[in-house]
């Protein structure tokens, strides 16, 4: 005889059910606050790049390293995460990160000279590099499969468009004050933030003690970091201190290396990154469309300022307010795609999107001049459109079809990802803007026509990348229920 479940039991465990979801959705928002502010700062130093050769004496070749080292330590740091959120809890992590961040934001805004502030972003890199592995995987374990893509729309804002707004944010700084208010006013955000979240965070992850192999750390770093330093160099063409070519040779072979280790490690559940992931064939399309999307935003941001300023003689202020509209019609967006796929999937949301990328890659290899400015807007936001019908079900139907095991690890290589595809998006766009630029000029000055000549070669090169993700896009599918999928918490 069975004895039916009392009212007051009833009550009890939908009063815990309630307090679960009220405290999974406090800890999500906090860790898309913390990692907004964070991801902001990987593009906030472009514009500001005159600013500080003139007050530091340095030359532009060595004030790109404050934006080139930030991307060499996500890329060294990233691939590590997978190890850290299996090992440690929730909230420590969180703690680690935010405080990394916040202590390269102050050493930054107090830097006497170049040294200091490079220093400052390498720190701030460090913490940023943590947090968005730590938010997807937490959002992997918390959110179930039938609501995920409304969560992941809330992470694309995150990942899309702080990039893009990073560039206006620190042009309206700079039109008014000068470049040590970058990290002055970012810095009681990101102590706020932590002291929040200190407070507030849970943890909600279940650790497992697992072996760190510290010669797949050391591969790992050369492989990803060569590879990220190869492609900047490229991007700084004659003036870069070292040829292009020997740290790709040997981030390249550090790769084939690391590879080979981690497909031996992984037989033992030992590995740092965990490559089973690429097992799943949604996940391996979805992370191959993704890097296409990073070159096309990436290499976007690099080049359109150039045109806008050296084409159509905009300041810098005016070029990052006319590229905020897109970031802002993306950060709008990205929710509502999520709700979208919730509902119907990613082939519907991702091969317009793709498509509508591609046709903005094919008309900006067509500007010159004489395109009206209001043109070039409408194109930007167009592009922005079509990211945002692509990033939220390429997060989702990637991360979502490995099982729960593999969570931690997919977040790291999506990070990873994204670092190495955003370094090749801007390394293919200005080497080839520049060579073209060269040879318009024909050895003689380089003027407005060659420059306009450059910017469409650039673009060029990005739509013929850009069809390959078109193609991509008809093969991604909703990720089935997999073993050890569920939710996981812990109490």
């Amino acid at each position: 005889m069975t004895t039916a479940p009392s009212p007051t039991s009833t009550t009890d465990d939908r009063t815990d059910d309630d307090a679960t979801a009220a405290r999974n959705k406090l800890v999500i928002g906090l860790l898309l606050v913390s990692a907004f502010v964070v991801i902001l700062n990987e593009t906030i130093m472009g514009v500001a790049l005159p600013s500080l050769t003139r007050d530091l004496d340095i030359t532009v070749t060595a004030g790109q390293w404050l934006t080139t080292g930030f991307m060499l330590t996500m890329a060294v740091v990233i691939p590590i995460t997978g190890f850290l959120l299996q090992r440690f809890n929730t909230r420590p992590v969180f703690i680690t990160a935010m405080s990394l961040f916040s202590l390269g934001t102050a050493i930054s805004a107090i830097a006497p000279g170049f040294g200091v502030l490079l220093l400052g972003r390498i720190v701030q890199a460090s913490g940023t590099a943590i947090m968005m592995p730590l938010l997807m995987t937490t959002v992997l374990t918390l959110v179930p499969p039938a609501t995920r893509g409304r969560t992941m729309g809330n992470i694309s804002i995150v990942i899309s468009v702080a990039p893009a707004i990073g560039p206006t944010i620190s042009g309206v700084i700079l039109s008014v004050l000068e470049w040590r208010f970058m990290f002055i006013l970012v810095l009681p955000i990101a102590l706020a933030a932590l002291a929040l979240g200190a407070a507030r965070v849970k943890n909600v992850t279940t650790p497992k003690k697992v072996p760190l192999d510290v010669l797949s750390v050391i591969l790992s770093a050369f492989a990803f970091g060569g590879i990220v330093f190869g492609l900047s160099s490229i991007g700084e063409g004659a003036e870069a201190a070292i040829p292009a070519w020997v740290p790709l040779a040997v981030g390249v072979l550090a790769l084939v290396v690391f590879v080979l280790r981690q497909r031996a490690l992984q037989r033992h559940d030992r590995a740092l990154l965990d490559l089973r992931t690429f097992s799943s064939r949604t996940f391996t399309i979805s992370a191959t469309v993704l890097g296409i999307g990073m070159i096309a935003l990436f290499g976007t941001l690099i080049v359109l300022p150039i045109y806008l300023q050296n084409v159509h003689g905009l300041d810098p202020l005016a070029t990052g307010l006319l590229l905020l509209p897109g970031g802002l019609v993306q950060g709008l967006l990205s929710p509502i795609v999520g709700r979208l796929f919730d509902k119907h999937g990613p082939t519907v949301l991702l091969v317009p999107g793709t498509i509508l990328v591609s046709a903005v890659l094919w008309f900006m290899s067509t500007v010159s001049e004489a395109t009206p400015i209001p043109m070039i807007l409408a194109a930007h936001v167009a592009l922005s459109i079509g990211l945002a019908l692509m990033f939220t079900p390429l997060f989702t139907s990637g991360l979502g079809s490995l099982p729960s095991n593999l969570y931690s690890h997919g977040s790291a290589i999506v990070g990873t990802v994204q670092q190495l595809a955003g370094a090749a998006g801007t390394a293919v766009f200005i080497t080839v803007m520049t060579l073209a630029t060269a040879a318009a000029a024909g050895g003689g000055t380089v003027d407005v026509a060659s420059t306009g000549a450059g910017v469409r070669a650039a673009f060029l090169v990005g739509a013929v990348i850009s069809l390959f993700a078109v193609v991509g896009s008809f093969f991604v599918r909703r990720p089935p229920v997999v073993e050890g999928a569920a939710p996981v918490v812990a109490h």
